[in-house]
């Protein structure tokens, strides 16, 4: 299979997402609607308090934030996009401190920044923040949240997050993907190599970086190794979908009785994007239910023995009858597997490489100790060889320290009142932590934002780090407690074997007059607002 082409990129996307509902003007007239609306309700501040904390001293109250009025919310949305939530609280976090409210339309949502809170949280009361908030839109959209990442605390999602741990992300099993990774990392050095060397044009890396960890997140759910067109078609899908959902349906959480009939139209377009999803994968799906049919039976050299999916057609839930996954649930949950480890991945792998590039001498250090460990006359770094070099972990932690892919884990719920830092967090309340603060708090970290590795080894201010925050937080990329992200070993594997090997097979330099730019931007997750160009000079010929 020949692997040439990057996948679409996020402007194509978007266009690729329009729609005819007028999205942008039916954001304004919401936008007045709610200022109409708050007119009558303004006297009612007074008598719910501004909520900024400073109503006194007493336990028990509720985290300090800006005003809000009921039904309608916190002020600040009306001068303020949902999208574009980080920099407010960052400037509500300087005002009132670690621990600050906001009112989205009638939920309370509160925002830890601080680490040893979150630790309290999440580690010492884990289970009573185990729970998920429900969406609003998840219900408009006719679906249920038998998903990993939103079901309830309960027996659905013991069992959904044990059937992926314990079926497809145990260590056992990732040996039998080997062979998908290996083949993954010849089709990612053959897209990186530049004809011509540094005479030619320089590689927008990001969009090969997407691609070749779809392709190998699309093996490991479905057990084959697809056509290019294939790949293509589902990733455009895929990614449609996720950017679509991600942008356009925050509006649902402000008034859903009204604003499922102000933008009926974003819901038709998830439908259709649904769809089409159902559309490719429901083919692969019947697929592998025929393969297990023919267990024992001679396969094809592109089809593996063993898939997510194939995990997926022997669950039973017990709590509803016994029954069976149905084929709209498979859908979404390859749809959540694919998410997960593909943007989050190709994100921290463009981000890992810029710091690469703008530090030259930790490059250098780093092909260093790769090629000790892996020689020139082996065909690559092997995951064998990569479980022994120490500046390569330090190299990964460091970038998912100063760039963690998501800069928020994804929300919790309270299940009963609790206290966090002396505040009130009523039954129901959605929690928020803020990984991206803790992981540059300049009072637990040296020089935060500087890149150094040298931190995670011996001596330095992140030596022993625990990442599963179990001991303690100092960062959290993958979320801590009992919500952990359950991809978690698989995500490190990847980052390590892929980042040793393009190390190993090319020198990254910075493009003169394209300097490397660490601004971001948010879509699924925080990605580089300036993608990542670099000239590739390989090192072996």
């Amino acid at each position: 299979m020949s692997c040439t082409c990057p996948l679409n990129t996020p402007q194509d996307d978007s266009k690729s997402c329009q729609t005819t509902d007028h999205t942008g003007a039916m954001d304004t007239w919401q936008m007045l609607l709610a200022a109409i609306l708050v007119l009558p309700f303004v006297w009612l501040v007074v008598f719910h308090g501004r909520g900024d904390g400073k109503s006194g001293g007493r336990p028990g109250r509720l985290p300090p934030g800006p005003p809000y009025v009921p039904v309608l919310g916190s002020t600040v949305w009306l001068t303020n996009s949902l999208g574009e939530v980080e920099p407010l609280l960052q400037r509500l976090i300087a005002r009132y401190g670690p621990v600050v409210s906001l009112r989205i339309g009638s939920r309370l949502a509160i925002f830890v920044a601080d680490r040893l809170l979150a630790h309290k949280a999440l580690v010492e009361r884990g289970a009573a923040l185990a729970d998920r908030p429900s969406l609003a839109s998840v219900k408009l959209i006719g679906e249920n949240d038998n998903l990993i990442s939103r079901a309830s605390y309960g027996p659905v999602w013991r069992l959904l997050r044990r059937n992926l741990v314990a079926e497809t992300l145990h260590p056992s099993r990732l040996r039998m993907f080997a062979p998908a990774r290996a083949w993954v990392r010849r089709v990612l050095v053959e897209n990186l190599r530049e004809p011509g060397g540094e005479a030619a044009q320089p590689v927008a890396v990001v969009e090969t970086f997407q691609y070749a960890m779809f392709c190998l997140l699309v093996l490991m759910c479905f057990g084959e190794r697809l056509d290019e067109a294939a790949v293509r078609a589902i990733a455009t899908a895929q990614r449609n979908s996720l950017l679509y959902g991600s942008s356009k349906l925050n509006v649902f959480a402000f008034f859903p009785a009204v604003t499922k009939h102000l933008f009926r139209g974003r819901l038709q377009k998830v439908h259709a994007l649904r769809r089409r999803l159902n559309e490719l994968f429901m083919p692969l799906i019947n697929a592998r239910r025929e393969y297990k049919k023919l267990a024992g039976e001679p396969r094809k050299e592109t089809t593996f023995e063993h898939s997510y999916v194939d995990t997926l057609l022997d669950i039973k839930l017990p709590d509803d009858g016994n029954r069976a996954l149905t084929d709209d649930e498979m859908v979404n949950l390859c749809s959540e597997f694919l998410n997960a480890g593909t943007d989050t991945t190709s994100t921290a792998l463009q981000w890992i490489m810029a710091e690469l590039v703008k530090n030259p001498s930790v490059q250098s250090k780093l092909y260093e100790e790769i090629k000790a460990k892996a020689g020139d006359d082996q065909p690559e770094a092997s995951e064998e060889d990569v479980h022994d070099m120490p500046y390569l972990k330090a190299v990964i932690l460091e970038g998912l320290r100063k760039h963690p892919p998501g800069h928020f884990v994804l929300p919790h719920k309270a299940s009963e009142d609790m206290e966090i830092g002396g505040y009130l967090i009523p039954k129901g309340a959605t929690v928020n932590f803020m990984v991206a603060e803790m992981g540059r708090d300049e009072k637990e970290w040296d020089k935060p934002m500087e890149f150094m590795p040298e931190r995670f080894l011996a001596g330095g201010d992140g030596e022993g780090v625990d990442v599963t925050g179990s001991r303690e937080i100092r960062m959290m990329p993958f979320g801590v407690g009992r919500r952990i992200c359950a991809g978690l070993g698989v995500a490190m594997l990847h980052l390590e074997y892929f980042v040793a090997n393009i190390v190993r097979e090319f020198e990254w330099k910075e493009v003169a007059g394209d300097e490397v730019d660490f601004a971001e931007k948010r879509e699924f997750t925080v990605v580089m607002a300036k993608p990542l160009r670099a000239h590739l000079v390989p090192r072996r010929t």
